[in-house]
């Protein structure tokens, strides 16, 4: 396994600790106002699912396990688990709500996304980076007030409510980030 400069380990790398193998889930350099940077991650034990934090020296050196990437597609939920199909096998796998996170509210049927596996055991998703839902509620539109750069709330087919211009209505489709959340544009469809 390949040994790396803490300050170069990314969300979603996998590392192995005293034998042990974490999935990466949060990473931040601290370079405070006496001595060296460091890296702090929290991770998450692939075998356990045990949080912990590590922090490093950005010099020293981790160990970075390789991971198999490959595209699935997205069937349905099944308790606190999500179950995938390989495009390629057909081979079904159930993926951990705490593997895929917070934007597992943007799961759509279909949806291909990509699942990073060790030995078989999923440790990290990879959704698209955007997708299009429709407006099922919001304010009506009001003349004259798409001028200003106001913000008015909205609720999504998928039940997430979003930020939207003012001039969207309820029936519109949008485009909407996976990452945070926030409203891209209008649907081009």
């Amino acid at each position: 396994m390949p040994k790396v400069n803490a300050n170069s380990i990314r969300v979603g790398n996998v590392v192995e600790i005293n034998g042990k193998l974490f999935a990466v889930l949060k990473t931040q350099m601290v370079q405070p106002g006496k001595g060296g940077a460091f890296a702090q991650f929290e991770l998450r034990g692939i075998r356990d699912g045990v949080k912990t934090q590590e922090r490093y020296r950005s010099s020293e050196q981790v160990e970075r396990v390789s991971l198999e990437d490959r595209e699935y597609q997205y069937l349905y939920p099944e308790g606190d688990n999500y179950a995938f199909m390989d495009i390629e096998t057909f081979d079904q796998i159930l993926v951990p709500g705490d593997v895929i996170g917070d934007p597992a509210v943007w799961l759509q049927e279909g949806m291909v996304c990509y699942i990073r596996t060790y030995e078989g055991s999923p440790v990290a998703a990879e959704l698209p980076q955007t997708v299009t839902l429709k407006i099922v509620e919001a304010d009506p539109v009001v003349k004259g007030q798409t001028a200003s750069s106001s913000f008015k709330p909205a609720l999504l087919e998928n039940g997430q409510k979003i930020l939207v211009p003012p001039h969207i209505e309820s029936g519109t489709r949008v485009v909407v980030s996976t990452a945070d959340g926030a409203y891209m544009e209008r649907a081009k469809d």
